[in-house]
């Protein structure tokens, strides 16, 4: 998972407010229910010492977000007076949470984003298509193309000495239109660096476009005859297919990292190997399992790699005031500071990981810990 969306995060000082709020709106008791949470978080943040025009900014955004329909949620940051990052939850959270503290909570919203997937998919017939893409950073994007043929778009039937002259311009027509189509789909797939294009509907068209595609983007076509553009279609098989094959390139993705991981033979491995590794900006990838009751705590220093399991080794770096603060939001910071990804692992992927920690590695040297003379 790319963490660079949170790095507004840190670029500026605390401490922070983070709000975790079920805003689900599709009953009719949501508004007082909603109203009552807030409510009760709103104290919790005071309680903890939350200055009150940074909770008044978080009060216009919680009363103020433009609703969505069904179950979701809300996840805001703010300090300062300022909310700073406000990201939809496509649930709700586990449980509404307030905190205020020198680092930004960040964890309960990585846990529930998973593994990031950008993707296309592409709803065709033999006259156009409609296209929408996501980036991993859930950003959507949508494109309607209607191709530029409309001369005899089906095939005449047999009989007549025409025949083959209009059956030929309207195989012509579709190969047109297909092209359009494919140069669309290319176009979405490089805007968003999509992991996997999904081409449905009419099984010509999807076999023109797919065939079209140039070769980088061949291996993460997938087709399928599901779905049609025709007005009131049932899209339900569509959509289960489009998020079957995003987890399938998700978890490919995991299993990949923990491959990696695996090989290196124990290097990167427990809580003490990853604070190490992320001082020597040595972490290309963290690995971390989400346990929702972890409450491990690390110390800081104002640089992102200024990071350490005990004070004194902060003081050796010349770190003057080191902070106490969530073991899990000083490793994300430090993460995000580094440019390192993250992976995170449900408590049955990765059981035997030390400490619920790892590390996949840019470098090994004769100094990184636990190889023989480190």
């Amino acid at each position: 998972m790319q963490l660079s969306f949170l790095r507004p995060l840190y670029d500026r000082p605390g401490p922070w407010c983070s709000v975790y709020l079920d805003a689900s709106a599709d009953t009719h008791d949501a508004h007082p229910a909603l109203d009552l949470r807030w409510r009760a978080l709103q104290g919790q943040l005071t309680d903890q010492g939350a200055d009150e025009p940074t909770v008044a900014a978080l009060d216009r955004v919680v009363r103020g977000h433009d609703p969505m329909p069904g179950d979701y949620g809300l996840a805001v940051f703010a300090t300062r007076g300022r909310v700073v990052l406000t990201e939809y939850l496509s649930a709700p959270p586990l449980r509404d949470l307030a905190s205020y503290a020198p680092l930004p909570h960040v964890m309960p919203l990585l846990a529930q984003r998973g593994e990031q997937v950008a993707w296309v998919r592409v709803l065709a017939d033999r006259t156009g298509a409609d296209a929408m893409a996501v980036s991993a950073g859930g950003v959507p994007r949508r494109a309607s193309v209607v191709g530029r043929e409309e001369h005899q778009l089906r095939r005449v039937q047999p009989g007549g000495w025409s025949q083959s002259r209009y059956q030929r311009a309207a195989m012509e027509a579709w190969h047109h239109n297909a092209g359009d189509v494919t140069a669309a789909t290319v176009e979405l797939a490089e805007r968003v660096g999509a992991d996997v294009v999904v081409v449905a509907g009419d099984v010509r068209a999807t076999g023109m476009i797919a065939a079209q595609m140039p070769p980088r983007w061949q291996d993460v076509v997938v087709r399928t005859d599901a779905g049609s553009r025709a007005g009131g279609a049932d899209q339900t098989l569509l959509d289960d297919l489009t998020v079957q094959t995003i987890a399938e390139v998700a978890d490919q993705r995991i299993a990949a990292t923990l491959d990696r991981f695996g090989m290196q033979e124990d290097v990167g491995a427990g809580l003490d190997a990853v604070v190490s590794a992320l001082q020597r900006n040595q972490v290309e990838n963290m690995l971390i399992v989400d346990d929702p009751s972890a409450n491990g705590e690390l110390w800081i220093g104002p640089e992102p790699t200024e990071i350490a399991v005990d004070p004194g080794q902060l003081s050796a770096m010349s770190v003057d005031d080191p902070q106490r603060v969530r073991a899990d939001a000083a490793l994300v910071r430090a993460l995000v500071g580094t440019d390192a990804e993250l992976t995170v692992l449900g408590p049955d992927e990765a059981p035997e990981l030390t400490d619920g920690v790892g590390a996949v590695l840019r470098y090994v040297d004769a100094s990184t810990p636990g190889r023989g003379n480190g």
